[in-house]
């Protein structure tokens, strides 16, 4: 009973990230597809990469014929981002034990999000609960990577702007933090830093900079944080 209950809650947390990821596994699959890479590259780079963005520019660079250190170089400055997030999430991921190593490797950037937005409710396991939910949003970014390559090979249909579902899946997973957030201070100081950031550095460049900043007047706000999630009911 527990374990169905546990399954239920992590399929619903998991529901914006599902629409999300079938449309953006699918422009991937298509990109790859379209550089003469079938499904079956696309299933296995989804299944061992899973890296979101980083799998976007593997497709460059593979069509670009870079070499494995230019390759390695890039996605690691393209995915640092995660070691930020990783830490906040650290202490608890090893308390799963078995379960670690892989909470480790599919915390992407919606999956954080999803996470950070989970409150435990009383009748299910909280580390099933998160892990169920990483494993449900990999296994939709497996189906989308794989649907969007073979819709690339077989159905000639014009895919121009899909890669904008990765924008609409973030503003529906920020409201919903907003709302259930009992404090606005991360939401807002993480929106300002990466405005400015933005502005100064441009499109391509603003990512790390305002993650930096933003966690750094996190953790000096830290206790009114705390105290305004504590302090209301």
């Amino acid at each position: 009973m527990i374990m169905k209950k546990t399954l239920k809650f992590a399929f619903q947390k998991s529901l914006p990230v599902l629409f999300g990821y079938l449309f953006l596994g699918s422009a991937f699959g298509i990109m790859l597809q379209q550089e003469g890479y079938n499904f079956v590259w696309a299933l296995f780079c989804s299944i061992f990469i899973y890296a979101g963005s980083g799998q976007f520019l593997l497709v460059s660079l593979l069509s670009g014929g870079a070499t494995l250190y230019v390759t390695a170089l890039m996605t690691l400055l393209i995915n640092s981002r995660h070691i930020f997030y990783g830490l906040s999430f650290l202490d608890k991921f090893k308390k799963m034990r078995q379960m670690y190593p892989y909470m480790i490797f599919s915390l992407t950037d919606e999956t954080y999000s999803v996470l950070c937005s989970c409150s435990a409710i009383g009748g299910i396991d909280e580390n099933k609960a998160l892990f169920f939910i990483a494993l449900f949003d990999h296994l939709y970014w497996i189906a989308g990577s794989v649907l969007g390559s073979l819709m690339g090979q077989y159905l000639p249909f014009d895919f121009a702007g899909i890669e904008f579902s990765m924008t609409a899946l973030f503003v529906v997973i920020f409201v919903e933090q907003w709302k259930s957030f009992k404090s606005h201070i991360p939401a807002v100081v993480g929106l300002v830093s990466a405005t400015v950031f933005l502005l100064l550095l441009g499109a391509n460049n603003f990512i790390l900079p305002s993650l930096i900043v933003t966690v750094t007047v996190l953790m000096l706000c830290k206790n009114k944080v705390m105290e305004k999630v504590g302090g209301e009911t």
